[in-house]
């Protein structure tokens, strides 16, 4: 099983020994014959379902199986965000409790996921958005959401540095939600894999699913890179790949998949401490540790598996963040990167089951993927072993679109590409 508990003391004892016995984060496992349960994809969703499913639920015969090497795929090409600032019913409660997981992730898993609970600012622009935005802070604070809505002279002592008095987007406000802000992407992904390691989950990388085998309308097993691999359960967290993968078991899923690039500049001296995100287009920022600016704006209008962007969505994002804080137009540039997101038709998630007996469905997270990740593996784990939703995902099911239950929170229509 799984390496030693971090402690001051492990810490100690390594530091006298030249650092020489840490052991590896989790096992490189061959796959076995049979499992209770397979999960396909090893991103933070995958991992975060295998972990709970081994410690809520106690189930432990469990593969997760992985393309590519882990955390190579969304979970490690994010902006970094977490937050529960949403409007919806729907969402609200969700997103909460994934707040609220975030806030006891490091104790839970024994690993420093570096939660940063900086803020997160919304800044609106008109009479209007302002409107719409006390509306979603009156909706957070009756769900037990912390939220604050900020005047102008508020907002210009969190962040002095944007242009207030932009003639196209002058400042008016903003919504905070102080509890939100940023966790380590990387870590996360890691944390979760040393503790579903520990617990006895298989982590199997550079293994990817090739097929399913389904007899009578049931599900029996994987096809892998790696060989077949038999199981009672099936669960396909597979991001933006969620419709190749649904599609080699017969289904076809209610997804676009677009790809979104996000930047980081040079580093600089403490610019901005909280996560800040532009009313007027799509633009959010936050600064790393090592000092970079951190932003990221629309996907991509196009369909694309591929993990890149083009330049016209450079240059809207460089535009809205010049319209934001012109300071900004000061740095280079760094990176950027990309990753792929299966966007559905109402811009929410499906945690559900799929009409193959067996066959479990976590996908179309949109932008909102990464904040998601506790509370998307606790619930998808949840339905896995009861085989019932959980109370906080119960909205968020495969067939909504047909039955007209869809979750919009941004009120955009069944376009995918909006979202």
């Amino acid at each position: 099983m799984g390496g030693m508990r971090y402690s001051l003391a492990s810490l100690l004892a390594n530091a006298v020994s030249g650092n020489r016995n840490w052991k590896p984060l989790w096992r490189e496992p061959e796959p076995k014959p049979f499992y209770d349960v397979v999960i396909v994809g090893g991103g933070g969703h995958g991992l975060a379902t295998a972990h709970y499913l081994a410690k809520e639920h106690g189930i432990t015969n469990v593969a997760v199986v992985e393309k590519s090497y882990l955390g190579s795929g969304n979970v490690g090409r994010n902006t970094t965000i977490v937050r529960s600032n949403y409007l919806l019913p729907g969402n609200l409660p969700f997103y909460e409790w994934s707040m609220k997981l975030w806030e006891g992730l490091e104790q839970d898993l024994n690993y420093n996921t570096m939660v940063s609970q900086r803020g997160v600012l919304n800044v609106f622009h008109s009479d209007p958005q302002r409107d719409a935005y006390a509306r979603r802070g009156n909706a957070m604070r009756l769900h037990g959401v912390d939220a604050e809505l900020l005047d102008r002279e508020q907002v210009r002592k969190l962040v002095p540095f944007v242009d207030f008095d932009n003639a196209r987007f002058p400042i008016r406000g903003g919504l905070l939600q102080p509890r939100g802000g940023t966790a380590r992407h990387d870590a996360v992904a890691w944390g979760y894999a040393r503790s579903a390691d520990s617990r006895g989950v298989d982590i199997i990388q550079n293994c990817a699913a090739t097929g399913f085998r389904i007899g009578q309308g049931r599900i029996l097993g994987v096809e892998t890179e790696k060989g077949y691999i038999a199981a009672k359960k099936v669960a396909l967290t597979c991001a933006g790949n969620s419709t190749r993968v649904a599609a080699l078991a017969g289904l076809r899923l209610p997804i676009e998949s677009h790809s979104v690039q996000a930047f980081v500049t040079e580093g600089v001296k403490p610019l901005i401490d909280v996560v800040m995100t532009f009313g007027a287009g799509h633009f959010y920022v936050s600064q790393s540790d090592k000092g970079g600016l951190v932003f990221g704006g629309d996907i991509e209008g196009y369909n694309s598996y591929a993990q890149r962007g083009n330049l016209p969505v450079i240059e809207d994002v460089c535009e809205g963040g010049m319209a934001l804080m012109p300071v900004i137009g000061r740095l280079r540039i760094l990176r950027s990167w990309g990753g792929l997101l299966d966007m559905t038709m109402d811009g929410s998630p499906i945690i559900d089951k799929t009409p193959i007996d067996g066959l479990y469905l976590n996908a179309g997270w949109c932008y909102g993927g990464f904040k998601a990740t506790p509370a998307s593996g606790w619930c998808f784990a949840h339905l896995i072993a009861k085989d019932e939703p959980h109370p906080y995902a119960a909205a968020y099911r495969l067939d909504r679109f047909g039955a007209g239950r869809v979750i919009d929170e941004k009120g955009m229509g069944a376009q995918p590409n909006l979202h």
